[in-house]
């Protein structure tokens, strides 16, 4: 949800790159349904595994809760977001989800664009 919103309200101002330490199979039902409902569709979005090379090639890394799984490397700006978990979740329940990545990518781009609105 949080690369979805950033790629939506960053534009191309701002390279996205998605992954997890552990990802599912396919996107949560009730998630692609909740972002349907922001007007993002992410339906066509496949889970992807989080790598080295990911990160080594990122300058913010955004985690949500991978702990010692996910790779450090220095001179990298990194903030885990403490959020709930959307697996096996209804709609109902990721939607306050949903709202806080929003409010979280919001604040994002405010600091890495200051001066900019999108």
């Amino acid at each position: 949800m949080a690369a979805a919103f950033l790629t939506h309200l960053a534009g191309d101002r701002v390279l996205v790159r998605s992954a997890g330490s552990a990802p599912a199979d396919q996107v949560n039902p009730a998630v692609v349904e909740a972002m349907a409902e922001a007007g993002i569709d992410i339906s066509a979005e496949i889970p992807k595994v989080l790598t080295g090379d990911a990160v080594q090639a990122s300058d913010v890394v955004i985690t949500m809760g991978c702990g010692d799984t996910c790779p450090i490397f220095p001179g990298k700006r990194y903030e885990d977001w403490q959020l709930d978990d959307p697996a096996d979740r209804g709609v109902d329940a990721v939607r306050p989800i949903r709202d806080q990545i929003e409010a979280r990518v919001r604040v994002l781009i405010d600091d890495l664009l200051p001066g900019e609105r999108g």
